[in-house]
């Protein structure tokens, strides 16, 4: 007899995210997963109610999953169960009338100007993987791609008379992305070295020409942040925050910003002026002579 969690119409459904929806396997894979605690709990997908689905909100709740996992995990669970009630194996939707929690208004880490640039210039580039390094970094803050975005680029995707780039992004959505004169710069020296070293397609290599991954490439920044002396948790995502943060500060249009992130919702942005806000009323209080009491 197989698991509860490990049911048929799961496998079905993970599918459908992935070959109909466009879902990335890693994103599909951590709905899977959320999924699969809520079946575990309730012994099936049949056995869902209103009580049991109350019970699995109380138990995630004492055992300190916080806000924003505890919404991921509900609306992963409702759209499963919405695909359930269309394949007609369900007759009605157990979660439809769940309310989820308010979410976390978490603000993204970013780095400071000064902070980026020390990161940026860590890298040895007199060293081909250094090299490698430097144009990996200073790719990341001149577009702001996703690092998802950033491994499945090839060496000829870029376009250097335009200076910009094709990024393939969530969804499967294609977007033009502007690339600065610095970053494209490193990429010529980089390419240039790539191209007598290996006979490879992909933009970014390992040791053997093969492609980098996700997980090499936050390897390799955690170690130049401990170079850089950053005190702080930086991933590539955190790279993707202070471009979105330094555009802004800058003056760039809020709408413009979306299209570059790629971006389908402007709320989605949005968190980027909060944050930029913030740090002006930090730096408000801490400088005028009457914004304290």
């Amino acid at each position: 007899m197989s698991e509860p969690e490990n049911s048929p119409e799961l496998e079905l459904y993970l599918r459908h995210l992935l070959h109909e929806k466009n879902y990335s396997p890693k994103t599909a894979e951590s709905y899977g997963n959320d999924i699969r605690q809520f079946l575990k709990h309730t012994g099936g997908f049949e056995k869902a109610d209103e009580t049991s689905i109350r019970a699995f909100m109380e138990k995630m709740s004492r055992a300190k999953y916080n806000r924003n996992s505890v919404i991921r995990k509900i609306v992963a669970c409702r759209n499963f169960y919405r695909f359930l009630l269309r394949s007609k194996k369900i007759t009605s939707n157990p979660f439809e009338y769940i309310l989820t929690p308010k979410a976390e208004k978490r603000l993204p880490g970013f780095l400071t100007e000064a902070e980026t640039a020390a990161l940026l210039e860590t890298p040895d580039i007199s060293q081909f993987f250094g090299l490698r390094d430097r144009a990996i970094l200073e790719f990341i803050y001149s577009t702001g791609v996703r690092i998802d975005e950033l491994v499945k680029l090839n060496s000829g995707d870029i376009d250097y008379v335009n200076e910009e780039i094709k990024v393939l992004g969530k969804g499967s959505k294609e977007r033009i992305v502007p690339v600065g004169g610095i970053a494209l710069n490193i990429l010529k020296q980089y390419i240039r070295e790539l191209k007598s070293k290996f006979d490879s397609g992909p933009l970014f290599v390992n040791k053997n020409g093969t492609r980098l991954t996700a997980r090499s490439i936050e390897r390799m920044m955690k170690k130049y942040v401990l170079k850089a002396g950053i005190q702080k948790e930086v991933t590539p995502h955190t790279l993707r925050h202070s471009y979105a943060t330094h555009l802004l500060d800058r003056g760039a249009d809020l709408r413009s910003v979306q299209e570059l992130l790629g971006h389908s919702s402007l709320s989605t942005t949005q968190i980027y002026t909060h944050l930029t806000v913030a740090r002006l009323k930090k730096e408000y209080d801490k400088a005028h002579p009457r914004a304290k009491k």
